[in-house]
């Protein structure tokens, strides 16, 4: 084996097949994009050149920075309640259910396999007003309050997004985290538990430091992810009322293809594939500074 690696034309051989496809699948749309964002019109009225105009039109979009801002305070929401409820849920699988887990975890992480337009039907179902209450209205209700309307305001239709989308995808995270804290050896849980390190303590000192790779890995997992919410958003709420709720992904969707200007649509793209790779960058920044002072 180590001399077919050491024998370049090999390696070139070997790796030309899953090198073209990437450069075919990835790089091409990816370079495409980027030229993008240098036009204005689509495949159908023509592409015009307009150099740098599509930057400026970005900055001055308060359209932009709403779907901005919405995105940042969706993704720093939920992934923070995704990696919190994911690791209670490891933690209990682990510590509590034990060998009796495999039903629950099956269960919890069934919404997952779900599709995501038949996800945001029943939501919307759950939380309608008209023509009768849905069960979260009904609850309302019996407490002596009075039924909201959830989708016509901003507030609330982004609570509801982030309830579904906590719904959908705990159950992954909990399954995830739980293959990471199968690997801690259970003699260093012994030996903890004996030198008297129990339920908080355990868990900081011990289950938190081991599982950092795993924990680490969802993180960026969770915050790609919800940076790059669309299908959920389109499902429930069309990113309204008005564009409350609309991410930056579906904005360039409507950009690009309802309203047929490519060029924007790449621009708007490229500000999320920037923030995208700052945070990823930040991350793995911050956590090398912790395992080094470990």
């Amino acid at each position: 084996m180590k001399s077919v690696f050491a024998d370049r034309k090999a390696a070139i051989i070997l790796l030309a097949p899953a090198l073209l496809i990437y450069v075919v699948v990835m790089l091409v749309p990816v370079l495409s994009s980027l030229g993008y964002t240098f036009y204005t019109g689509s495949p159908i009225t023509g592409f015009t050149f307009n150099g740098f105009n599509n930057i400026t039109r970005l900055f001055q979009d308060k359209d932009v920075w709403t779907a901005l801002g919405f995105t940042l305070r969706y993704a720093l929401v939920v992934s923070v309640l995704q990696i919190a409820l994911g690791y209670a849920l490891s933690l209990f699988y682990l510590f509590v259910l034990r060998r009796l887990s495999t039903l629950v975890r099956t269960l919890v992480f069934f919404p997952v396999v779900l599709p995501t337009v038949a996800v945001g039907l029943l939501f919307q179902r759950l939380f309608a007003i008209v023509p009768q209450n849905g069960i979260a209205n009904t609850v309302v209700e019996f407490f002596g309050g009075h039924a909201l309307s959830w989708f016509n305001d901003a507030g609330t239709a982004f609570w509801v997004i982030v309830i579904m989308d906590l719904w959908r995808s705990m159950g992954f995270y909990g399954v995830l985290l739980y293959a990471g804290l199968l690997d801690i050896p259970d003699d260093i849980i012994e030996s903890a538990k004996l030198d008297g390190a129990s339920g908080v303590r355990l868990i900081r000192h011990i289950v938190i430091p081991l599982s950092l790779p795993v924990l680490l890995s969802s993180i960026i997992f969770s915050i790609n992810g919800t940076l790059k919410v669309f299908d959920s958003v389109l499902a429930l709420t069309n990113g309204g009322p008005g564009n409350g709720t609309t991410p930056l992904t579906l904005y360039m969707f409507q950009t690009a293809f309802s309203y047929g200007d490519y060029g924007y649509g790449s621009t708007i793209a490229l500000l999320l594939t920037v923030i995208c790779l700052i945070v990823t960058v930040l991350i793995f920044r911050s956590s090398r500074r912790d395992l080094t002072k470990g």
